[in-house]
């Protein structure tokens, strides 16, 4: 951890704040107050990091976002993180993963690519995915997804009812196994993938969170992964083009709905601490 988060943490374990009664909604305005003074200064430091997680946020993200807290405190929070292939959305997701271990974060994680259609029989008559692909299915489009699935199970876990989540095969076959993945309804629920926010499904999220990095890093990623897979390079170069042309069509757009852009070039291990700061700010109030 360097020397100024360490420093907020520190200072962070040190306070001795007496526990309100958030079920009441001075007490919740209390926490809100609380809360915005400490992300402020989690947005300060950031903005001093060598690499920005942070690179942008609406200007009117953290008073709408505690308002909700204030007035809807019942509800789970949804966060939705979504982004182009490549972009850093998984990556972020696996840190995420680890900090919920480490540090018994109330935190399930939904990845919204196991809503993908069942495409198998088409995948017979092709012959294989990428055939699929090269005569003109149009894989990321929001018909080749069961969205009215994904906005149901979205609903039931907002209200604290767990679900069973489809499971997408990416074995190359398109088989979609339903009610396959149990997910929790926890306080905190990150639905990561490019089609989380599709068909209007902003409207359920309470933070939106785009994962981006510049085209030609994301090129690299993606050529990079296919050839550690040990993936025809001619079909890898395909698919990219394939990807981009999605990307740009369907998902980029959602970009200036997102209260926030983050950047898939930041290092995990600074993204961890964060994380882990978070933590211990939510967690320092004392019983009276």
């Amino acid at each position: 951890m360097n020397n100024l988060l360490e420093e907020l943490t520190v200072s962070a374990n040190n306070e001795k704040i007496q526990k309100p009664n958030f079920n009441t909604k001075i007490g919740r305005e209390f926490l809100a107050f609380y809360l915005l003074t400490k992300f402020r200064q989690v947005i300060a430091y950031d903005k001093r990091a060598e690499k920005q997680l942070l690179v942008d946020i609406k200007h009117d993200f953290l008073s709408n976002f505690l308002k909700r807290l204030i007035n809807r405190p019942e509800d789970r929070i949804l966060i939705a993180l979504t982004g182009e292939s490549a972009s850093g959305k998984t990556t972020i997701c696996d840190a995420i993963k680890e900090s919920i271990e480490r540090l018994n974060l109330p935190v399930s994680i939904l990845n919204a690519d196991n809503y993908f259609n069942d495409i198998s029989d088409l995948i017979k008559v092709h012959g294989t995915f990428d055939a699929l692909r090269d005569a003109g299915y149009d894989i990321d489009a929001p018909e080749s997804f069961q969205l009215d699935l994904l906005r149901d199970d979205l609903i039931k876990l907002s209200k604290g009812i767990d679900i069973k989540a489809p499971k997408y095969l990416v074995n190359g076959t398109g088989i979609s196994v339903p009610n396959e993945v149990l997910v929790q309804s926890k306080k905190i629920i990150v639905v990561e993938g490019m089609c989380s926010l599709y068909n209007n499904l902003d409207e359920l999220f309470d933070i939106k969170v785009y994962v981006e990095i510049p085209d030609k890093m994301r090129e690299k990623r993606f050529m990079d992964r296919a050839q550690s897979r040990n993936q025809d390079m001619d079909n890898a170069r395909r698919h990219w083009k394939y990807v981009k042309e999605a990307g740009e069509k369907y998902v980029r757009t959602f970009r200036d709905k997102c209260e926030i852009i983050a950047s898939g070039e930041c290092d995990l291990g600074y993204f961890a601490d964060i994380l882990e700061y978070l933590k211990i700010i939510t967690n320092n109030f004392q019983e009276g």
